[in-house]
């Protein structure tokens, strides 16, 4: 049996062209020339009839209001879409004094950076713990068309698309790792940062946006297990500390062993190299300064 259900069209995605206008200067000569007609046309009052007077007035007045309502002004990154009844017709990106036909409607856009930092969002990180995170994301508009035409507002939608980007990383990565063996929210940013601006940039791209830059301004446990997992850090650093003192120990002693037996300083036998090795860890591994005890008598008393 075949569907005989009809797909669902596909999004038709904008792209920016470039918009047909002129430069404002030249209309503006038209314009002072159109003012200096009309005020010519007083001047004849008395030697025109007044409907000619009347007429020329009016047709200065006329062009004045013409060429006047199509300037517009374009400062430095800045843009302007030219829409004609809702028909995209271009985007004019020059700077400066501009002008279009007067029924077409122009919608300015920044393309300057952006610098945004996000709320504080909860996330559970890859091992279900809950943590804190907020970003830092420099973006801006490259597409006018898509930005305007393709999302129905663009700032918001980069609000929501960053909320959503820190949310899918934060998950992605545990926070920390002890035996740096994995990758890790709080020891790897520089990578963490680059996968967070390349799953912007995925997801931005619909609305004609990049993101030039980014990274974590806040990341830390969440208040509830924040006391739990600082004691945990302790211990484990703790454990590692001891772990490290232990091995520099043991070889230590190894060391004095070998010395003592390869120079023949004293013959040990087992008991006696056994009792060596537990003096020498205790004072190798000691938290507290040793006292030293002098053996004035044989080696055995």
């Amino acid at each position: 049996m075949t569907d005989t259900r009809s797909a669902a069209p596909a999004l038709r995605q904008s792209s920016e062209t470039v918009a047909h206008t002129t430069s404002g200067y030249g209309m503006l000569l038209v314009a002072v020339a159109a003012l200096v007609a009309g005020g010519l046309a007083f001047t004849q009052i008395d030697r025109l009839p007044d409907w000619v007077v009347v007429s020329w007035i009016v047709v200065a007045a006329l062009v004045l209001l013409f060429v006047v309502a199509g300037f517009y002004l374009l400062q430095p990154n800045q843009a302007a879409a030219i829409l004609l009844f809702g028909d995209y017709r271009g985007t004019d990106r020059t700077t400066g004094l501009r002008w279009s036909w007067p029924w077409l409607i122009k919608t300015k856009v920044s393309v300057r950076a952006n610098n945004m930092i996000s709320d504080k969002i909860k996330v559970n990180d890859l091992r279900g713990n809950p943590i804190e995170m907020a970003a830092q994301v420099v973006w801006r508009v490259t597409d006018t068309a898509q930005a305007l035409f393709d999302v129905d507002d663009y700032k918001a939608f980069v609000n929501v698309q960053i909320e959503a980007a820190v949310r899918t990383i934060g998950s992605r990565y545990p926070y920390d790792d002890f035996e740096h063996q994995e990758v890790t929210l709080r020891g790897n940013h520089d990578q963490v940062g680059g996968e967070l601006r390349a799953e912007l940039i995925a997801r931005l791209q619909v609305a004609g946006i990049t993101v030039d830059e980014c990274g974590f301004t806040h990341l830390a446990y969440a208040q509830e297990i924040a006391g739990a997992m600082l004691r945990r850090q302790q211990a484990q650093a703790v454990v590692a500390a001891r772990k490290t003192l232990v091995e520099g120990a043991v070889g230590m002693v190894e060391l004095a062993l070998d010395q003592l037996s390869a120079k023949n300083v004293v013959e040990l036998d087992d008991e006696r190299r056994a009792a060596m090795v537990s003096n020498l860890m205790v004072v190798l591994c000691g938290e507290r300064d040793t006292q030293p005890v002098v053996n004035a008598g044989s080696l055995y008393q």
